[in-house]
């Protein structure tokens, strides 16, 4: 609500400048503390941190994570959730590995195998979710607790190394105008996911799914396929990583990938309040992946101990949960 003062000047109400106030948090709160914390590291840490190896080397450790947050990012986006993201990345990489060293497989077929594996497990998510009516937290915890059956039984339980790994580990060791691939398939794959979700007319379905499911079902959209195809895209993503991480150590061990779970959920909520009101999209879950890095460089560099980046990372979840929330039941309430 606003006044008028005699010399004709509009007087915002206290409850409309609060509102605005949590709509700007809510929004580029987020950002704001990337800001700061940047600030923070590059004054602690002057002469190591704001350089340009240093830069690459947190942009090269993004990526694999960006890769299986962004996969993340789009059964989020309709709605729904996955747990067995980290369990389909260890056990695609076992299988990359196994393929090569037991099979004579050529690399390109190890990938295309591996990956394959990801987005059926994804299909079987999606199925399960779908057409069994499994609750999706329930589902993918017992589909991923499978592959981890799975995984030991293929891998025996033992970690998996190339006896010649010269090949895999130009994967991840290669630049291109001296920039890691990791780093060059961060970027591609952003764009591509970017364009696909906010271009295409699934990408829109799948937002509009995640959004209200019952008035996208009236409007014609197959609410079942469009999760569908959100869990095959994350598990397809999450399989990647899985071949990715594989080519930066020239193996493979059954829990390699487990841990990309929490820091993709992290990355993911925390971009949810980037630019946008508590939705999950690309951008924000790159700036999210790109948080968590910063503050795991910035522990590496001022030397604490290794505990505190997962202090660091789960009070990033919360944070990023918590902010968006507070901010929109204020806006909401005012």
């Amino acid at each position: 609500m606003t006044a008028v003062t005699e010399s004709g000047h509009a007087l915002v109400a206290p409850a409309a400048r609060t509102t605005r106030t949590w709509q700007v948090v809510g929004r580029y709160g987020s950002l704001g503390m990337l800001a700061i914390l940047v600030a923070i590291v590059a004054a602690l840490a002057p002469t190591t941190f704001a350089t340009s190896d240093n830069i690459i080397n947190i942009l090269n450790q993004s990526a694999l994570s960006a890769v299986i947050a962004m996969g993340l990012t789009f059964a989020l986006v309709t709605g729904e959730f996955d747990l067995s993201i980290g369990n389909i990345a260890s056990l695609s990489g076992v299988l990359a590995c196994k393929l090569i060293i037991d099979a004579g497989a050529s690399i390109p077929v190890a990938f295309a195998v591996a990956v394959g594996v990801g987005a059926a497990i994804g299909l079987l998510n999606g199925f399960i979710v779908t057409v069994l009516n499994v609750n999706a937290l329930v589902a993918t915890l017992g589909v991923g607790t499978m592959a981890v059956g799975v995984n030991y039984a293929v891998a025996d339980g033992q970690p998996v190394g190339l006896k010649d790994p010269d090949g895999f580990l130009a994967i991840s060791l290669g630049r291109f105008l001296g920039i890691p691939y990791p780093v060059w398939i961060m970027i591609v794959l952003a764009v591509v996911l970017w364009l696909l979700l906010n271009r295409t007319v699934l990408g829109q379905s799948m937002q509009a799914v995640g959004g209200n499911p019952v008035a996208a079902r009236l409007s014609g959209i197959r609410v079942e396929r469009v999760r569908v195809v959100g869990f095959m895209i994350c598990g397809t993503l999450a399989g990647l990583t899985g071949v990715l991480l594989a080519t930066r150590t020239a193996g493979a061990a059954v829990s390699a990938g487990d841990s990309y779970l929490l820091s993709a959920f992290a990355a993911a909520f925390f971009g949810s309040a980037v630019l946008r009101d508590g939705q999950f999209h690309i951008v924000g879950t790159l700036v999210g992946v790109i948080t968590v890095a910063v503050g795991f460089n910035a522990i590496a560099l001022i030397g604490m101990e290794t505990y505190w980046q997962y202090l660091f990372q789960g009070l990033l979840l919360i944070i990023g949960v918590g902010v968006g929330t507070v901010a929109r039941r204020k806006t909401a309430g005012a």
